[in-house]
């Protein structure tokens, strides 16, 4: 059988798998080692599986993954992200549509710390959905914001998704970093002028909350110094040089819990279920990690990403267009399938194309990031949807998915200004450690 065959079923096999719910890692694993024995012997499929499980359980590189990971349960559980909604609630709460706004903003502040949108989402929404309820808030804005907001915990540094990007395609995780601090202020603004333009034409959707003294809104800055000392203490390290992504890592879940003690928030049952969570997220990201390497080993012997990328080279269309399609098939498998699953799956044979047409490998990071965030809230498999339904029970579904469509349509702006202006991306990494 023509190894272009082989490797055709093999997509087909681990599509299938996902369907039934196999856990995406596994899944890779299993398809990845057959197709690799297939293609080659079955002596070589065990030894590619052996030395890809050791190569990426013993990384050194790879040890990021569970310090941020610490680093933000470790934010989650000191109750930064609740402290951070209260100070920006007092300074722009009292405008129109003033606490949609202070929970995006709360939400850009909180995935500085966190690299996950799921952990934002899930903590701003317990804060910030009961004060939009208590002031009258329309639902479908009040949940739509807060569900979109939570997905800048993978744009802004340091993000999950960013890492095991870099990681797959062998690019610097800390430049990726750099690259998503502009994007991520960029998406921010313009949630915030989504809910702007809303409230405007119809100000019912978004009334006013209380207006605090000024000195009480200078007074609430205090409690946010943790979550400023650890993003300017990580990125600022990186952006200069003085850290590498592990040693940022490492100062990140050290300073975390420092500021975890400080607070008096340290508990022994908030110290355990901190270690277990870590524990638990790193074993699944790991099992991930190493089901893509084989699984991207027998990709590379069937010779699909070469095909693909020469039979596009010679279509002889604009390579904005080529970008624009794997922007849209992301788009619709993100319907699908989870983001993450998409991404992990789909990079070996995208990402060799993208290259291959002259596009940075750093801004299609970002851009890649920007189409994940839309995954999280796209339906039927939205999970940050899922995440705000949980919070909010008495919320229809069908409210949440229409509260998040002006949101999504600002991604897409998004991404289209990240088209024609990718310096936005590429600025910053440009000038690092100058």
């Amino acid at each position: 059988m023509e190894p272009l065959t082989i490797g055709l079923i093999g997509i087909f096999c681990m599509l299938l798998l996902l369907i039934l719910r196999m856990p995406i890692g596994f899944g890779l694993a299993v398809v990845g080692f057959l197709g690799f024995s297939l293609l080659s012997t079955g002596t070589a499929g065990f030894f590619m599986l052996a030395m890809v499980a050791y190569k990426t359980g013993a990384s050194y590189t790879l040890t990021v993954i569970p310090l941020f990971i610490l680093m933000g349960q470790f934010a989650t559980h000191s109750r930064m992200g609740f402290e951070l909604y209260q100070t920006v609630y007092r300074w722009i709460g009292s405008l129109p549509g003033g606490l949609a706004m202070a929970s995006i903003a709360a939400c850009a502040g909180f995935a500085a710390i966190s690299g996950s949108s799921m952990a934002t989402a899930a903590t701003l929404g317990m804060v910030a959905l009961p004060e939009m309820k208590r002031y009258k808030y329309d639902d479908a804005l009040a949940t739509g914001c807060v569900a979109a907001g939570g997905t800048l915990g993978i744009l802004i540094p340091p993000s999950s998704v960013m890492i095991i990007y870099g990681i797959l395609t062998e690019q610097p995780i800390g430049t990726l970093f750099i690259a998503g601090i502009l994007p991520g202020i960029l998406l921010s603004g313009l949630f915030i002028m989504t809910i702007y333009l809303i409230t405007r034409r119809n100000p019912s959707l978004g009334p006013p909350g209380p207006r605090f003294p000024l000195r009480e809104k200078i007074l609430s800055l205090k409690d946010t110094w943790g979550t400023f000392f650890l993003f300017f203490l990580i990125i600022g390290g990186l952006y200069a040089g003085w850290f590498t992504p592990t040693e940022a890592a490492g100062v990140g879940a050290c300073g975390a819990l420092l500021i975890t003690l400080i607070k008096r928030r340290l508990t022994r049952q908030t110290l355990t279920d901190t270690l277990v969570e870590t524990t638990l997220t790193t074993g699944m990201i790991f099992m991930i990690l190493i089901g893509a390497n084989i699984f991207g080993y027998f990709l590379t012997v069937s010779q699909i990403p070469d095909m693909i990328s020469t039979w596009m080279a010679g279509l002889g269309v604009n390579r904005y267009v080529v970008m624009a399609i794997i922007c849209l098939i992301y788009i619709v498998l993100g319907c699908l399938m989870d983001g993450l699953a998409s991404m992990i799956l789909t990079l070996p044979i995208v990402y060799p194309l993208v290259t291959g047409l002259g596009f940075d490998p750093i801004w299609f990071g970002v851009v890649i990031t920007v189409l994940m965030e839309m995954s999280l809230i796209t339906p039927p498999v939205g999970m940050n949807v899922f995440i705000i339904s949980g919070v909010s029970p008495e919320v229809p579904m069908h409210t949440i998915f229409r509260g998040i469509l002006p949101f999504f349509l600002a991604m897409v702006v998004c991404l289209i200004l990240l088209m024609v202006f990718p310096q936005i991306a590429l600025y910053l990494p440009a000038t690092m450690g100058q």
